[in-house]
């Protein structure tokens, strides 16, 4: 099956880009901080299973996963979201750019991501200020990810 890179958060959203495309980890002065804050492994699992779910039941965008191979794209989000929270995981994908090239995501298209992301962190009860250091983490690839 085709892979479809992180819309990312991708988750989300929602790493700040180093030049190498890889997410940065989020915090200075611990930089597991948030890796631990997400329950480590198994707490990123769980924020990833349940935006998957949101995002397979959303129809704006669900369309976009329909040739994905998924058990693959959740242990990219997985790699993806734990070396951006300071895990000691190491992303494996494909840069954004070549992840969603051809694919023309538009405005639309990422923020119903973003909100499938924010109501599955609501799923399993990540705070807000958390939710705030996520999407700040994940917010710089958005230029990544729309028009490519």
């Amino acid at each position: 099956m085709k892979r479809l890179g992180p819309i990312a958060v991708s988750l989300l959203l929602a790493a700040c880009a180093t030049t190498a495309h890889k997410p940065a980890p989020a915090t200075k002065s611990a930089p597991d901080a948030l890796y631990h804050t997400l329950g480590e492994q198994a707490g990123i699992g769980r924020l990833v299973d349940a935006a998957l779910n949101r995002i397979h039941s959303d129809l704006r965008i669900n369309i976009f996963f329909e040739h994905t191979d998924l058990p693959d794209l959740r242990r990219l989000l997985i790699e993806q979201i734990c070396e951006a929270s300071g895990g000691p995981c190491k992303y494996s994908g494909r840069s954004m750019e070549e992840a969603h090239s051809g694919k023309n995501f538009t405005e639309a298209d990422f923020t119903a991501f973003v909100e499938d992301l924010i109501a599955a962190m609501n799923d399993v009860k990540i705070d807000a200020a958390t939710q705030k250091i996520i999407l700040g983490v994940f917010g710089p690839m958005k230029p990544q990810v729309i028009g490519q």
